[in-house]
């Protein structure tokens, strides 16, 4: 059974609240070891903190993701600075833009993405991105800014914007939608880019993969996207999970 690490999952979700303990147990089961947890609004930031506390393989990292914009004031950007002094977690995020979904400022959004890239300069922490119909505006955010490393996790860009984030010190964070078959422009991008920059991750509760359409997703079908991406790259699967169990660490600056 390969090692796994999970580079995104939301086990905070409260639709985990009434399994949390089996859902852990399943993902462990699968070979899921360790698991990063990313927050989405500063109101969260307790919760997720006690939840990791409790889990010594379980990493929180405190932001404000675009999607929850109403939730949001320029307070929280100061709560944030305290609570990455003070906390030291394993990154910012989730942060970003989102450009698909209705009634996000664009401006707004540019503000807070902008805010907690100095931030994660400043702390010297990895960034934890969301870019959906966005990347080009992470892209050159990331490259006006500089001096950053992270993942953009769910990649769906083009083989252009993700050799641009390579280039800029970025992984790319691979889940469930790379094992649909009509997935063909990431499946392509999968298959041939460099491993040093592939991350594995669920994004659960959300984007389940193939296997489990429909469903609440859960970590442990991370091991359902490890045999598609090495199915698709014809790697071995043992050799896969070790090397992006080992970009995981690194990035994330995890102890063994």
């Amino acid at each position: 059974m390969p090692t796994l690490a999970d580079s995104h999952v939301h086990l905070d979700d409260p639709r985990f609240d009434g399994d949390r303990g089996e859902v852990l147990a399943r993902a462990r089961a699968a070979g899921v070891a360790s698991w990063i947890v990313p927050a989405v609004e500063a109101a969260a930031w307790p919760r997720l903190k006690a939840l990791c506390a409790a889990e010594p393989d379980m990493h929180p990292a405190y932001g404000l993701h675009p999607m929850f914009l109403a939730r949001h004031a320029p307070d929280h950007l100061r709560e944030l600075e305290h609570w990455l002094s003070r906390e030291r977690p394993v990154a910012v995020g989730e942060i970003g833009l989102d450009f698909h979904m209705e009634g996000l400022d664009a401006e707004v959004q540019h503000f807070y993405f902008r805010r907690q890239l100095e931030l994660a300069r400043a702390f010297d922490l990895p960034v934890i991105v969301h870019a959906r119909r966005a990347v080009d505006e992470v892209i050159h955010a990331l490259r006006r800014l500089g001096g950053l490393r992270g993942v953009v996790h769910s990649f769906a860009g083009s083989e252009q914007q993700a050799r641009q984030l390579w280039d800029l010190g970025f992984h790319l964070g691979i889940g469930g939608p790379v094992t649909y078959a009509r997935a063909r422009r990431l499946r392509r991008i999968v298959a041939a880019m460099p491993s040093q920059w592939l991350l594995l991750e669920s994004d659960a509760p959300d984007q389940p993969d193939a296997n489990h359409r429909g469903q609440r997703n859960e970590p442990a079908h991370v091991l359902d996207v490890l045999r598609c991406v090495a199915a698709l790259r014809g790697d071995a699967e043992e050799e896969l999970a070790a090397a992006t169990t080992a970009n995981v660490r690194r990035l994330f600056a995890l102890q063994r």
